[in-house]
């Protein structure tokens, strides 16, 4: 791994990993009581990365066409990271450079592959989400990047480039998670990004969800809308104004097909993920959020439509996964998106999984056009590569876990431990420097928790307190080695003896 990675933002505030150099003084403000630190005491303060180079949630990533060692991924809450040489090493090529930590979409122009888009915010609208300021544009294959449009979104949904005019791009926003906005739906630039026009609108209350361009055909499009909301206390998936449309006219005029013959009739629709196959542009997929729904298979461009899958396990959490993509060389050879991977080389009909040892919760993909069995894949741990259809997929090592609390103990030197999202609850002494060493895998989710201590040398790094994602953790402040965690939901609390 790469010994010059630097933490993302929202990472480093969650593991106060903190050097303190001159003794503080505090000023206190009569008319309020408020204590305020003085600016050169906050000045002595100098941020450290404690690790552990673990990867977090990912639900954006994106390959190179004609650079196979080159891929991005977005984190949640780590910015945009790349790599040069296949997923050995990634490095943030956001930090510091754009507003916000959550990267939740991404696109790299097929004719230009400098050219790089990225959408900031989530749009996998689970309870704890981070959102974004709108879409970034770099022509340096990430080196610099502007800021070039919605703002007030605080998710995008999918970025598409036109495959052979990179002046032409889409962004599907989402919109704001739990109030009425107007930038919502299918936005086109026809100038690189340099403006905009929203193309596809149904109300104020629905955001497009995701985009598909035929890549034989590129004035064919599908798109699809998403009535959703999430709030403090209740979410919604679906709505009378979710729905599947497409386009022959580049984006100009929609024509809804929603309700074609095949496709469930009545009753509330939610989420739809929509993909196109490059080996015939007739064959489209749809996996539609339905009390009837599931994988949906059409041959004759989306004027007819037959149930291929209702299989709960590729459509269970819709409104958190719903995720569908199709190979560009076999019309049959499609990937749907849920806790695992699943693949198919029937046309849906059925599906065997090739998760074979990376992260679970699967969330983007990418298949390069000229290299089937080149993959990149995006889920709990992080981005990573395959290059044999999934047999293998390269490590997810990069500091970009997301923790739900922080807690010291009362070792010395003191120990910092927390909760991380989608993984167990994890424990680093403060005097470690995880960007001086390379961090093992950890315990990664697939097909259940793998708990192990991280050791360098004949020293234990880290290790585990009990308890689970997003459990709080009480350390004994008799007994160092004592501890009592939470996790889900309150479902147990664990007395943990490290000893």
């Amino acid at each position: 791994m790469s010994l010059n990675r630097r933490l993302p933002f929202v990472t480093v505030l969650s593991l106060l990993g903190a050097t303190v150099l001159p003794t503080p003084s505090l000023h206190a403000q009569p008319a309020t009581g408020t204590v305020v630190l003085d600016s050169a005491f906050l000045a002595g303060y100098r941020w450290r990365n404690l690790g552990p180079d673990r990867g977090g949630r990912s639900i954006a990533v994106s390959g190179v066409k004609g650079r196979p060692n080159e891929a991005y991924f977005g984190a949640v809450g780590g910015g945009l990271w790349k790599t040069t040489d296949g997923g050995e090493e990634w490095a943030s090529v956001t930090d510091f450079k754009i507003t916000s930590a959550s990267v939740g979409a991404v696109a790299v122009s097929e004719t230009n592959p400098d050219l790089v888009f990225i959408g900031t915010g989530e749009t996998c609208i689970r309870g704890n989400i981070l959102p974004g300021d709108g879409v970034y544009r770099s022509r340096d294959g990430g080196k610099t990047w502007d800021h070039v449009g919605f703002r007030q979104s605080h998710g995008i949904s999918k970025i598409r480039i036109h495959p052979t005019n990179p002046d032409i791009i889409f962004v599907a926003s989402f919109g704001k998670y739990s109030a009425p906005s107007e930038e919502r739906g299918v936005f086109k630039s026809t100038d690189g990004g340099t403006t905009w026009r929203r193309v596809l609108f149904r109300n104020d209350q629905t955001g497009a969800i995701d985009i598909a361009i035929d890549r034989n055909h590129p004035d064919v499009l599908y798109a699809t809308l998403w009535e959703a909301f999430r709030k403090e206390y209740t979410m919604s998936s679906g709505g009378p104004g979710s729905g599947m449309f497409k386009s022959t006219d580049g984006g100009e005029t929609w024509t809804e097909i929603t309700r074609r013959p095949g496709l469930p009739q009545e009753g509330v629709v939610g989420r739809i993920g929509v993909a196109v196959s490059s080996a015939n542009s007739r064959r489209v997929y749809a996996l539609v959020e339905h009390a009837a729904g599931g994988l949906f298979r059409s041959d004759d461009a989306g004027a007819s439509w037959t149930l291929a899958n209702d299989n709960r396990a590729i459509r269970q959490r819709a409104f958190y996964y719903t995720h569908i993509f199709a190979d560009h060389q076999n019309q049959d050879v499609v990937y749907i998106q849920n806790t695992s991977l699943f693949r198919s080389s029937n046309g849906g009909d059925s599906t065997v999984v090739i998760d074979n040892g990376t992260h679970g919760d699967f969330h983007d993909f990418w298949i390069d056009p000229d290299d089937p069995t080149h993959l990149v894949v995006g889920n709990d741990g992080g981005g990573a590569i395959s290059s044999n259809t999934g047999g293998r997929w390269t490590d997810q090592e990069f500091s970009t876990a997301q923790f739900y609390h922080a807690i010291t103990t009362a070792h010395v030197p003191f120990h910092v431990c927390g909760s991380q999202q989608d993984n167990s609850t994890l424990c680093l002494p403060s005097t470690w420097n995880a960007s001086r060493f390379g961090f093992g895998r950890g315990s990664f989710f697939g097909g259940g928790r793998q708990s192990r201590s991280v050791t360098e040398g004949s020293m234990e790094v880290a290790y585990e307190a009990g308890g689970g994602e997003p459990g709080y953790i009480a350390p004994d402040p008799l007994d160092v080695d004592q501890f009592y965690s939470g996790t889900n939901n309150g479902q147990y609390i664990d007395k943990y003896n490290r000893r």
